[in-house]
């Protein structure tokens, strides 16, 4: 008996040292060269520039005309009571990078202090807030999916300084029917620290009540929220992932 465990062995080595290192080369696809740019914060080669700091060209409001938010010095800021603005074109799972700041004079506290939000595919926010030295609830604080995952770190820069969020955003599924066949999955990096690791969303956004998902069209607009603080954006850019 052990003869022949001792041969079986000696052949199944023989047999595994028989391969060839190319018969576990994949050629193809071809990964496509995207060209970077000489500063990471500045959009690479295959992006599609949402906000360059001269015009709302890209945007709209919420019943489809012209935005109303104010464009000066090379950023965008909320004007009060004109309402969120969304951007013409709809998109699915991406790769969005978009630079915010709070208003450097501060008024209010907690929900009330440079309140905005990033919507994706117009349902699923990333929570926009001062929460440099501000308390709120955790689930609500910046960088928080809101209502659903508290952030891994709070990486706020103080008020009127600009920040940065690097959102990897991955769309849901639905079947034929309308059921939920995968989730929507979102990893978020604020000023360079990881807030969200792939974290799944439970559905779109609620304020009140818990999140259910609801089929919808593969690609909608990106959403920034209008909660009546003068919060700023500049140098949007995204990657289409599908």
């Amino acid at each position: 008996m052990k003869t022949i465990l001792s041969l079986l062995s000696v052949f199944v080595f023989l047999t595994c040292t028989a391969q060839k290192p190319e018969e576990t080369e994949v050629w193809e696809p071809v990964p496509q060269i995207v060209t970077p740019a000489a500063d990471i914060h500045q959009p690479p080669s295959d992006a599609i520039v949402l906000f360059d700091g001269s015009d709302l060209s890209n945007w709209v409001d919420q019943d489809g005309g012209a935005a109303k938010w104010k464009v000066e010095d090379g950023a965008m800021t909320v004007v009060k009571g004109t309402g969120a603005i969304r951007t013409k074109q709809g998109f699915g799972s991406v790769q969005l990078h978009i630079e915010w700041r709070s208003p450097s004079e501060v008024v209010g506290e907690g929900q009330g202090r440079g309140n905005s939000g990033i919507f994706l595919q117009d349902r699923y926010e990333v929570q926009v807030l001062d929460s440099y030295n501000n308390r709120t609830y955790s689930n609500g604080q910046a960088a928080s999916i809101y209502k659903q995952h508290i952030p891994l770190a709070n990486a706020c820069r103080p008020p009127g300084e600009w920040q940065t969020y690097d959102i990897i955003y991955t769309a849901p599924i639905f079947d034929a029917a309308g059921k939920l066949a995968r989730h929507a999955y979102v990893t978020v990096i604020h000023n360079g620290i990881l807030v969200q690791n792939h974290v799944a969303l439970r559905g779109p956004t609620q304020y009140i009540g818990q999140p259910e998902y609801e089929a919808h069209e593969d690609k909608l607009p990106i959403q920034l929220q209008d909660h009546n603080n003068p919060v700023s954006y500049r140098n949007i850019w995204i990657r289409e992932l599908d």
